[in-house]
């Protein structure tokens, strides 16, 4: 050892009167972001649209609202991380006193982090809009009008569970929003009457002092040709999170459904998130805009809102976007 070491001295003399210097350590490289991608799977998100469906109308206190929602709490069960039912009472127009269930699922629930995606599982007691006055009092299957949002979500988490993101994401889907006045009853300052689930969630989160850095909404996202302008109250409350969304939207070619105009005022779940828990919301929601009569998806409120006038293209369209903003995040 000690030939060796004298030999190692007498190089190192030979290379410094040769003016060589020793090269300096090399760096370890700048870990790079991983960059993730998905794979929305648009006959997926229609089958979770029509098992919703195959239950019959989601009516606050029928059989069916207590098997879909045992439905989707196992299901979701499946992608998240953390599955929880919040209970609550809540009373609607006509004095009725229901018991709702918002089912909510988190990934990466320690993730600091987080973003809020949602939509409303119940669905519409009365046909109050449709052209034949004998449906009225006829509850809806509501696919579009609930079921499609909560499919999409449902095939995002599935996505969101063979990858995870590095962000946190809680899902939730939100009982008792259909249950406002028919629109022969409706009066003034009747706006208060829907949306109790989220009502009651954004005064009592699930976990104390949750927050998340912004929420997307989805409601009738199922239709054939879509349009989604943008909806007043979130250009208001959060304009900077609908120019990320139709931003990312034109990227992916979808210009053409996600519209960068104006759309109208919407009274939906995503005012009393802006406005109880402060979280910068959007709704992202099928609108005619130039149509006083019939402002939204054609057969909203009517019969017809059923699974087959649920268009699956459509449902990728949105499926694509929001997993495309949460792979930027």
């Amino acid at each position: 050892m000690k030939h060796l070491f004298n030999i190692f001295i007498v190089s190192l003399v030979i290379l410094s009167g040769c003016g060589q210097k020793p090269k300096a350590p090399v760096k370890d490289p700048i870990p790079q972001k991983q960059i993730i991608t998905y794979n929305f799977d648009s006959d997926s998100a229609f089958f979770f649209v029509k098992e919703q469906t195959l239950f019959g109308p989601r009516v606050p206190g029928s059989k069916a609202h207590a098997e879909c929602a045992r439905y989707l709490y196992k299901t979701l069960s499946r992608f998240t991380d953390a599955t929880v039912i919040q209970t609550y009472k809540s009373r609607v127009f006509d004095g009725t006193v229901f018991e709702g269930k918002n089912i909510i699922g988190s990934i990466n629930p320690n993730a600091q982090k987080r973003i809020l995606l949602c939509a409303h599982w119940d669905s519409r007691p009365y046909a109050d809009h449709d052209p034949d006055p004998e449906n009225f009092n006829t509850p809806i299957d509501g696919a579009n009008d609930g079921a499609s949002g909560v499919g999409v979500l449902l095939e995002v988490a599935r996505n969101l569970s063979l990858q995870k993101p590095e962000i946190g994401v809680d899902i939730i889907f939100f009982d008792l929003e259909d249950y406002g006045p028919p629109e022969k009853l409706k009066k003034e300052n009747s706006d208060e009457m829907w949306g109790l689930g989220s009502q009651y969630w954004s005064k009592n989160p699930h976990k104390t002092g949750y927050s998340a850095y912004y929420g997307v909404l989805l409601d009738m996202v199922g239709g054939t040709n879509p349009q989604f302008y943008q909806e007043q109250l979130s250009t208001y409350f959060a304009p900077r999170i609908v120019n990320k969304i139709w931003k990312v939207a034109k990227n992916l070619g979808y210009e053409d459904t996600f519209i960068s105009e104006q759309g109208i005022i919407v009274n939906d779940d995503h005012l009393y998130i802006n406005q109880y828990a402060n979280i910068p919301t959007i709704d992202i929601i099928h609108q005619n805009p130039t149509d006083a009569e019939r402002p939204f998806y054609k057969h909203w409120h009517t019969v017809n809102d059923n699974i087959d006038n649920i268009d699956a293209e459509s449902l990728n369209i949105v499926g694509t976007v929001i997993l495309a903003v949460i792979a930027e995040e």
